[in-house]
């Protein structure tokens, strides 16, 4: 590591024990120190660092700001952190064609205000989007509430610059609407999780800024039935901007946590939101209150934009309520059908009850995508592995009902172990033998995705 210090004068490299520590981990529980952290600040930074790592079989880990959750972001031995922070430019934002274009460094909410500034908005929002990355969410293919009616990050990324490792800079990707000239590389990139280059610019498509927004929240005493009305909701042709799902365990971890007023006693909530023509929204919250209130639910709207607010503050707190709880709880994001989420809620319900596992749940019901937190001490040997345990039984639930057993968190270490119980071998090899063209000699970001 001396070495590279004593090559690459004008980069920022460290390997100070303080810094080895603090980028050795990200928010999946992993951790592993590497032998350096590097702080490039420009393209021509990226391949300098990745031609010297190439040359010298160094690995190299890229990182955002390590908010993932399946350890896409923790060192392999003796890997250089490439983080990006540094690379945190809004290059241009074109309000002419829809389109911005940034640096991997760029923090989605500073993104999100830069843009609201100009009357446009990015769809896809994290609830980490106040100190998450754009490179990061590419890499993850990162979704959010938004994402049942806009869609994910993959369906905004018009163009990515990035450099193999081998130190070569390509650019995949068109400006333009429409583009079918050759393979789509940049698909192929976004949600790679490091493993095929290093992002260096990225061109992203954004919209214009609702006219309005309506925000309901629907109280339920029943579990199967906030699932029912998930589905009832879609089917009745209302796609809502959001439809988010807390139950009884998530609506008392964050009213402990942060509390906004919800109430301890209900089994469940939906926080749903609807945004365009304002006429048209109110007919459709009507449709949806009915809906609701014909299973039980109570319904309250938000009546400012204070109070939607407070409400989506709550929403956003779940996750980091439960870690406040549980700090080596297991977190996966499994995803399935919407008209089988009662079944699937049903199904977590009694997975906890027979194992004696506090199981707490909520996440994006609207796309099907529930965030199911298996509440352990790692400390504590017996339990940690009866956890693991019950992840592999609501992996095989899941996908007995049709699901994938990750909605946006990819794979990264922690789901590596059960990527085979998805995808079939012939499938898994040729994913392999993309990553050896890209990668030959296997130093950017090895050990992810694939089981050993």
């Amino acid at each position: 590591m001396n070495q590279i210090i004593d090559k690459l004068p004008n980069i920022k490299i460290s390997t100070d024990p303080e810094d080895l520590i603090c980028y050795g981990f990200d928010a999946s529980g992993f951790e592993s120190s590497p032998s350096a952290v590097v702080w490039p600040e420009n393209t021509e930074d990226v391949v300098k660092v990745m031609k010297y790592a190439y040359e010298h079989n160094i690995p190299v880990v890229p990182r955002g700001a390590g908010t993932g959750t399946t350890g896409g972001a923790v060192p392999s031995k003796g890997a250089i952190i490439l983080s990006i922070e540094k690379m945190n430019r809004i290059i241009d934002i074109d309000p002419e064609n829809f389109n911005a274009l940034c640096e991997p460094g760029v923090i989605n909410g500073k993104l999100q205000q830069e843009l609201a500034l100009l009357g446009f908005f990015y769809p896809p929002d994290p609830a980490s989007m106040n100190f998450c990355t754009i490179g990061g969410n590419v890499a993850e293919n990162a979704g959010g509430p938004r994402a049942i009616k806009y869609g994910v990050t993959r369906d905004y990324v018009m163009e990515i610059e990035s450099v193999l490792p081998n130190g070569q800079i390509i650019t995949t990707g068109v400006r333009t609407q429409k583009g079918v000239v050759g393979y789509d590389l940049t698909r192929l990139l976004i949600g790679s999780e490091g493993t095929l280059s290093v992002f260096t610019k990225i061109r992203l498509k954004v919209l214009p800024l609702p006219e309005e927004v309506v925000t309901l929240i629907c109280i339920f005493d029943n579990l199967e039935l906030s699932g029912q009305a998930v589905s009832r909701i879609i089917s009745s042709k209302i796609i809502p901007r959001t439809l988010e799902f807390m139950d009884r365990e998530a609506i008392k971890a964050v009213e402990n946590f942060r509390p906004v007023g919800l109430p301890k006693d209900a089994e469940a909530l939906l926080l749903i939101e609807l945004d365009g023509h304002p006429s048209a929204i109110t007919k459709e919250a009507g449709k949806i209150a009915d809906i609701c209130k014909r299973l039980g639910a109570e319904i309250n709207m938000a009546e400012d934009e204070d109070a939607r607010e407070k409400l989506w503050i709550s929403r956003r707190a779940v996750s980091p309520a439960l870690y406040h709880i549980s700090p080596t709880k297991i977190n996966e994001d499994i995803v399935v059908p919407r008209n089988r989420i009662p079944e699937m809620l049903m199904s977590l319900r009694r997975l906890s009850e027979e194992s004696g596992i506090k199981i707490v749940n909520f996440g994006h019901a609207g796309d099907g995508n529930i965030h199911v937190n298996i509440m352990v001490n790692k400390e504590n040997k017996e339990e940690y592995q009866k956890g693991l345990m019950l992840v592999e039984q609501v992996f095989k639930e899941t996908l007995s009902l049709g699901g994938t057993i990750s909605g946006e968190h990819g794979v990264g270490l922690s789901k590596a172990p059960y990527i085979g119980m998805e995808i079939p071998k012939p499938e898994i090899e040729i994913m392999k033998s993309i990553k050896k063209i890209f990668d030959p000699k296997n130093i950017l970001n090895p050990g992810k995705i694939f089981p050993d």
